[in-house]
């Protein structure tokens, strides 16, 4: 899948009118049908199939949640709902280029990992007033690791300001179909779900906020990894390494960073010589000596441990040159050329354009990153930015040895935790903000 892309300059896109917003739509049966045969070649080739007891659920509007695996959850989702009308949270570059065809559709446009209360008036919105479900993906990114992407705890509070009851759609192998590390290649797997309410009315009315976000934390404490390795699903690929160093960036023999290589069914670091085999179960096997982390979360979770570490000593710091990208409407993303972006304990900047641009985000403004992988077919990318403009980040590198972005979302996830606790602290010196 692909953007457009226009290339300005700084100037001109900063001049540029933001879009009005505008209320969601209620897709039509027309619509809904064109989107069910759109996703039918990818669930006839996944076998999709569903469990679902149509009597426990609600008979009106709802929020549905469903956990963000990969690339086939949307059209996994409309095979489970179609007829059913609903509407689908979306980020806003899914609206670029096509925004007047994705309203139709019943998308409900945000900006990812920004505040955004339109949001919340738009699926109350569609709820009460157009009488219309809605789709939400509150981890709002896709999975790295196969569990699921850190969620800031808010949808407890959505759902009590919502009012409506909440139903569940948790996915199996749609992880192992196509993985974001993978380069988009789709592997020969069977997809399945399972359709349950997570939250009656009734429950919606008597539960605190704590006891609805603790429900949907509960929901979404899954491996999908584990999961396959337990029920004996094989990847039999030969490209099923392929980019797995997007997140097992760092060598836990050498401790190099940066010089892992995922590559047909091996991962290598390229400064040690160490491989592993990454069998058809999804675990890791050390082609010489000791297996370190046989399970690739596991591997992940040092990789956190070890940037806390950096964040501790304070020693952590991103710094590199990137091609910088900006969306500030659905007509486009904007390429506006070189700049430089640095991270460390005191958040983001982003400087470049000649000197015009000047952007710092502290770290208490997200819980986590909108970090990704060949976004677009571009590259991988770091995502920031606020309501007025969003900062696309491409980094690059003269030698080749990309930062990993993983590791910039692990740190963004830790800076934010130090700073939640610099912020509660009683008597503390000064605001964390």
């Amino acid at each position: 899948m692909k953007i457009k892309t226009m290339t300005r300059s700084y100037d001109e896109v900063m001049t540029l009118p933001r879009p009005k917003h505008k209320k969601p739509r209620k897709p039509t049966l027309l619509f809904r049908t064109i989107m069910r045969l759109a996703a039918a070649p990818d669930l006839w080739a996944t076998k999709f199939s569903y469990t679902r007891d149509k009597k426990s659920e609600p008979k009106g509007p709802c929020l549905i949640l469903m956990n963000h695996s990969s690339f086939v959850d949307l059209k996994m989702a409309v095979g489970i709902l179609y007829p059913k009308p609903f509407g689908i949270v979306c980020t806003t570059d899914a609206m670029v280029g096509k925004g007047l065809l994705m309203k139709l559709l019943g998308c409900i446009p945000t900006q990812k990992f920004v505040t955004d209360l339109n949001l919340i008036r738009d699926m109350k919105y569609m709820l009460h007033e157009k009488k219309t479900s809605v789709l939400l993906y509150p981890e709002a990114g896709y999975s790295f690791d196969g569990r699921a992407t850190a969620m800031a705890p808010v949808t407890g509070g959505l759902i009590k300001m919502l009012n409506v009851p909440v139903l569940m759609i948790t996915t199996h192998n749609a992880f192992a179909r196509d993985p974001l590390y993978n380069g988009l290649q789709n592997r020969k797997v069977k997809v399945t779900a399972d359709v349950t309410t997570l939250v009656t009315a009734e429950e919606v009315r008597t539960k605190t906020v704590e006891e609805l976000e603790a429900m949907v934390q509960k929901a979404f404490a899954f491996d999908n990894l584990a999961e396959q390795y337990e029920r004996g699903v094989k990847i039999t690929e030969t490209f099923r390494a392929d980019g797995l160093h997007r997140i097992l960036y760092k060598c836990p023999a050498c401790m190099a960073e940066g010089d892992m290589e995922g590559k047909g069914t091996h991962l290598t670091c390229r400064a040690c010589g160490k491989s592993w085999f990454l069998n058809e179960d999804s675990r890791l096997e050390a082609v010489e000596g000791v297996t370190e982390f046989p399970h690739i979360p596991d591997w992940y979770d040092w990789e956190r441990q070890e940037v806390k570490k950096e964040i501790d000593r304070g020693e952590y710091r991103l710094d590199t040159p990137v091609q910088i990208a900006l969306m500030v409407d659905y007509k486009g993303l904007y390429m506006v050329g070189d700049g430089w972006l640095t991270h460390n304990k005191d958040g983001f900047r982003l400087t470049g354009c000649k000197g015009k641009l000047n952007y710092e985000q502290k770290p208490l403004v997200s819980h986590t990153l909108n970090a990704d992988f060949y976004w677009y077919c571009i590259g991988d990318v770091i995502g920031i930015g606020n309501r007025d403009c969003l900062y696309y980040c491409f980094p690059t590198a003269p030698d080749g040895k990309i930062p990993p972005v993983a590791k910039a979302r692990l740190a963004t996830e830790e800076l934010y935790k130090v700073a939640m606790a610099q912020r509660r602290r009683p008597g503390r010196a000064d605001k964390a903000e």
